[in-house]
């Protein structure tokens, strides 16, 4: 499965992503995202190897379960994998709710593509119809994720305790947007 976006779009410049289901070959792709310690600054370090191995078959399985969809962002041009962005079911505050997360290599920062990756992976989340509500929760320490999720359309419910990975808590932003 495929999902695009229109070059030009208001998300940011020119590039042009889909964003494609998570697959079998994608394990490289998840070790430059959430094994390298720049990347993972605001999420509590790298992953381990061992670590990966089984987030990449969580993420393989994810859409077969029901419980969300991981994602690939892929540019459009040259069908280069750049990041990733998925939803998936979670609990918060005593709701059942979908939370979201995105990664972009950082070559490939600030030209709008996490945010044009993020609206087609909304647009999913709103199609299945699970879930009213979509969360995020970036570090209040991560001005682009913040930024990102004012310009997606979501609202600033407050600043909370947040435990990614287990064991590590942080600071986050509670970032609420409405599917209906």
């Amino acid at each position: 499965m495929s999902v695009n976006s229109k070059s030009g779009s208001d998300m940011g410049n020119k590039s042009s992503v889909r964003i494609e289901a998570w697959g079998e070959g994608d394990l490289p792709l998840l070790k430059k995202l959430l094994g390298d310690p720049a990347m993972m600054e605001h999420l509590g370090g790298p992953e381990s190897d061992e670590k990966l191995v089984k987030r990449q078959a969580n993420y393989e399985k994810l859409t077969e379960s029901g419980k969300g969809r991981m994602f690939k962002v892929v540019l459009q041009e040259t069908g280069e994998a750049v990041g990733s962005v998925g939803y998936w079911d979670s609990s918060h505050n005593g709701e059942e709710i979908y939370e979201m997360g995105w990664s972009v290599l950082p070559g490939f920062q600030g030209q709008g593509i996490a945010g044009k990756g993020a609206a087609l992976a909304i647009a999913m989340a709103k199609a299945d119809g699970k879930h009213r509500f979509l969360h995020a929760f970036p570090s209040v320490e991560n001005p682009p994720s913040n930024a990102l999720c004012r310009k997606l359309g979501f609202t600033l419910i407050e600043e909370c305790e947040f435990e990614y990975p287990k064991g590590h808590f942080m600071r986050c932003n509670d970032w609420r947007l409405d599917l209906l």
